[in-house]
């Protein structure tokens, strides 16, 4: 393909990496001079409804490690990462404006949010190309087509899904045309170099960035844990019992289609079994709730979701707090809850376990929780996150209309000795909730 624009922009968000990255192979085939951009616009961000503003330290920490990695990435092939902060749409239109921008590529978001700046952006620069990509996905979205609307249920995705092809991951370019972007001294780090976690468990193994990432997979699939992986996926800790690609996934460090390919060597290689397919089998949750996301845009945030009524379910400040500080009557949740503290990861079954809490002993407004997941998770996704969030909490995708998770039955089966409970508490469980009763009288301890 020839170059077709003397200057292209290309705008990086939750794709970080070289790999099977189309927006980034468009932008290297179409463009005579390209830039290359980060805009990190968190500190514009309004603090949600329950008083969060969705980047914890530990989150912060990966994705700053992702963008310096992305950086010295980019050195390779002749390039640099403009790093920028504040608004998303004023930084990139000053760029368009101040550098005759004739084509911008970019990744398609889920979020409704990054979906709707780019919609304005569009309308703002009616002559300027706009090119978006699908580069979080599995599939292209001309193969979602569904004449009696999306699927209702992840089980009605998968039939269908587990059928189409997935296209080959792109290559990586040898080079990228030459910037016009000046090279800044870096403004990544804040406050100095970023430093090492001294958490205890799993954040010693997350290290933000496509290189971090590859390596990961290559040693994930190099062992010999993809092929009992079903037996171990609901382990509360432990490296090796799930796959751990979330976090790189989430930030776009890894391609999900450059994981599938590894899992399809890997059965090559050591043979298929039903373990190794349970990892296509989530690989395609992930996907549902991608495709999930555009489907039902804001109604993903709602209260009651995509059902008729809402949850019987509010706001009490004083469970919220117990619950963030794991201070609730439940030991599984209070060590659950340090771990994400700790860490900015928690295993799936820890998830399903904190939510129902949340959701049915503690009865609290699901958002809430979902609000939390994304300020601390370092594998936080948009689509993921809250559609999970709806699942469990009877307004989304659950046929069943909700998952209530018995807890002293899920201690049994999971941590039948406490090992779990015993590393990720510090203090004793309490037995009251809430200090006063409904009349604001103190409740006797």
């Amino acid at each position: 393909m020839p170059n077709s624009f003397n200057s292209g922009l290309l705008v990086f968000t939750n794709d970080l990496r070289l790999h099977d990255n189309p927006a980034l192979l468009a932008a290297a085939r179409q463009s005579v001079s390209l830039g290359c951009v980060y805009i990190d616009d968190r500190k514009q961000t309004r603090a949600s409804d329950f008083g969060l503003r969705g980047f914890g330290s530990n989150r912060d920490r990966f994705l700053r490690q992702s963008l310096e990695d992305l950086n010295e990435q980019l050195k390779h092939l002749g390039q640099h990462l403009y790093y920028d902060d504040g608004s998303f749409t004023a930084k990139i239109a000053e760029l368009v404006n101040l550098y005759n921008i004739e084509a911008v590529f970019y990744s398609v978001h889920a979020g409704l949010d990054e979906r709707r700046r780019w919609q304005a952006l569009m309308k703002a620069f009616a002559s300027v190309h706009f090119f978006g990509h699908h580069s979080s996905t599995l599939f292209e979205a001309d193969q979602l087509v569904y004449p009696e609307g999306f699927p209702a249920t992840y089980s009605k995705f998968r039939k269908n899904a587990e059928k189409w092809p997935i296209v080959a991951p792109r290559p990586t370019p040898d080079s990228l045309p030459p910037s016009f972007l000046p090279k800044q001294r870096t403004r990544i780090q804040e406050n100095g170099r970023i430093k090492k976690s001294t958490s205890k468990g799993l954040s010693f193994g997350f290290r933000g960035g496509e290189r971090a990432g590859l390596k990961h997979l290559k040693t994930y699939f190099s062992s010999g844990a993809a092929q009992a992986y079903k037996s171990t996926r609901n382990a509360l800790d432990g490296w090796s019992a799930s796959t751990k690609f979330s976090p790189w996934l989430a930030t776009g460090c890894l391609s999900a289609r450059f994981v599938y390919r590894s899992l399809r060597e890997h059965e090559d290689a050591k043979g298929a079994n039903e373990d190794t397919y349970w990892i296509f089998f989530e690989l395609l949750w992930r996907e549902y709730f991608q495709w999930y996301a555009h489907a039902h845009d804001a109604k993903l945030f709602r209260f009651r979701g995509l059902a008729k009524t809402s949850p019987l379910t509010s706001f009490y400040p004083e469970r919220f707090r117990k619950w963030i500080e794991g201070c609730t009557p439940f030991p599984l949740v209070n060590a659950c809850m340090n771990q994400l503290s700790h860490t900015g990861f928690m295993s799936n079954r820890g998830r399903q376990i904190v939510a129902s809490c949340l959701v049915n002993e503690l009865s609290l407004d699901w958002r809430i929780g979902a609000a939390y997941f994304e300020q601390q998770l370092i594998d936080y996704d948009v689509a993921s996150n809250w559609g999970n969030w709806q699942y469990i909490a009877g307004v989304g995708a659950d046929p069943r209309g909700g998952r209530h998770f018995n807890i002293e039955k899920q201690t049994a089966i999971y941590d039948p000795d406490g090992d779990f409970i015993d590393k990720w508490t510090s203090a004793p469980a309490i037995e009251n909730l809430d200090s006063v009763d409904a009349a604001d009288w103190p409740i006797e301890p």
